[in-house]
């Protein structure tokens, strides 16, 4: 008996319910609410690819196809034995002990392979399934070759597929930063082409069944190294993975994302780009530092100190109401501070030898924030005068940028006798953790605070 909004009095409860071909998805409330039951339906109803239901007939009928064909092949071999015992007279007992398990090892092997293939698909690729990818799947899979992974194989019935490409930022550094759309891109992309300074805690999100190579860059091999990711990616697209580029910060913020846009653009495959938090914007704001503030500063600039084939580019002349942040700073910083405060050297190294209209004084506040968002955020607070003297001393923790104007005393000032002022840890870095491990991510700090250490 079923009373509707009475569980009490019933002794069954009807579910409501999604159908799609062979798939059905129940749900129930037990009787606390169908209309609610009903809401639920649609809503997990709603995440579900179309035609997921003829793709679950189709790797059905494949199952059944695999079966069929296995006991084919047990009842020939148990034939070919039997002949085999009569005409020679002999026992083959031995004999049909190692074929019997070897052929059962063989089923094992196809099955687990079309067990992988419905657990690591996405279902959106799985949707698409059609006939014809379903006996490319089949006819692709040797029975002879014990040491191929059934994933490997699911990957190679790609190859008739279109590769797609896509360009995600990682994001400062935390993984918690991630937006959800790179981090999806994460979990589903069959190759990862990494930046070298991806952080570990962002590679380790990345399943283990993806291959992953991470950009060799050092000083002097940058374009070579750059050429290299590119034709991985290439090769990858041309055997119909999905490769995903992945950066640090933002993709379009000095991260040449534009240039692969149309390095992949001219090859024939149009690349999806995912914003990433920028490092630019957010890095000040975990080391405590507005950007703009009212009365200090109302315009923000976003430079690099390292143009192209590491000449120095223009300085941007010296505001009162402006703050500057330079990226990939850190290994030439002094180089840097020089062409703020003295201006650029009469050589080919700079990009455009017209010297700023003026110069930033010397006592203009700086911060360097290193590891911006990580468990081991530094911030180093100065004046274009001492900057480069506390790294010296210190020692640099790349990645780092280095913020420049009075907007970087606004919310902290320096003792009236302090030349500089380090400070290790993040802030809030215990909620930080808590957001990881509520996410799945695996990660969280332990260290509780933020040590400070001075020099005057």
């Amino acid at each position: 008996m079923n009373v509707t909004d009475a569980p009490s009095l019933c002794t069954f409860t009807l579910l409501s319910t999604h159908n799609d071909g062979p798939l059905q998805v129940g749900v129930t409330t037990s009787g606390r609410g169908c209309k609610l039951a009903s809401r639920v339906k649609r809503e997990i109803a709603s995440f579900l690819p179309p035609k997921l239901g003829s793709t679950i007939q189709r790797l059905g009928d494949l199952r059944r196809q695999i079966r069929a064909e296995d006991d084919v092949h047990r009842h020939l071999h148990a034939d070919e034995i039997e002949d085999e015992e009569e005409d020679s007279g002999q026992s083959a007992d031995f004999n049909q002990l190692l074929d019997l398990q070897d052929a059962e090892a063989a089923r094992q092997r196809r099955m687990r392979w079309l067990s992988q293939v419905c657990e690591y698909w996405p279902l959106g690729r799985l949707a698409c399934i059609t006939d014809e990818d379903i006996s490319n799947l089949l006819s692709s899979y040797k029975i002879h070759s014990a040491e191929m992974s059934g994933l490997a194989i699911a990957n190679d019935s790609h190859s008739k597929r279109r590769g797609s490409i896509i360009l995600a930022g990682s994001g400062p550094g935390s993984p918690v930063l991630l937006t959800a759309a790179t981090l999806n891109a994460i979990r589903k992309a069959d190759v990862v082409l990494a930046d070298k300074l991806v952080p570990s805690a962002v590679l380790d999100l990345i399943p283990r069944r993806t291959a992953v190579h991470i950009a060799r860059k050092f000083p002097g091999n940058a374009d070579t190294a750059q050429d290299e990711l590119l034709e991985l990616g290439l090769q990858g697209l041309s055997a119909g993975k999905t490769v995903l580029r992945l950066k640090q910060g933002d993709p379009f913020l000095f991260g040449r994302g534009g240039e692969e846009v149309l390095w992949f653009r001219d090859r024939g495959f149009e690349p999806v780009v995912l914003p990433g938090i920028t490092s630019a914007l957010s890095a000040p704001l975990f080391a405590g530092i507005a950007v703009t503030q009212r009365d200090t500063s109302d315009e923000v600039l976003i430079c690099t100190a390292t143009g192209k084939k590491g000449k120095s580019p223009q300085p941007p002349e010296f505001k009162q109401n402006r703050t500057a942040v330079f990226l990939m700073a850190l290994h030439r910083l002094s180089a840097l501070i020089d062409i703020l405060t003295v201006g650029p050297p009469n050589s080919d190294t700079v990009e455009d030898d017209t010297c700023a209209k003026q110069l930033w004084p010397v006592t203009t506040p700086c911060a360097i924030v290193e590891r911006a968002s990580c468990r081991d955020q530094r911030v180093i607070r100065s004046s274009l005068q001492y900057i480069c003297t506390a790294v010296e001393e210190l020692g640099s923790r790349p990645p780092g940028l280095i913020i420049v104007g009075r907007a970087c005393e606004a919310l902290q000032r320096l003792g009236k006798h302090e030349k500089w002022k380090v400070e290790e840890g993040l802030p809030g870095i215990e909620w930080l953790g808590d957001a990881a491990e509520g996410a799945g991510m695996g990660y969280a700090d332990e260290r509780p605070g933020r040590a400070v250490a001075y020099a005057t």
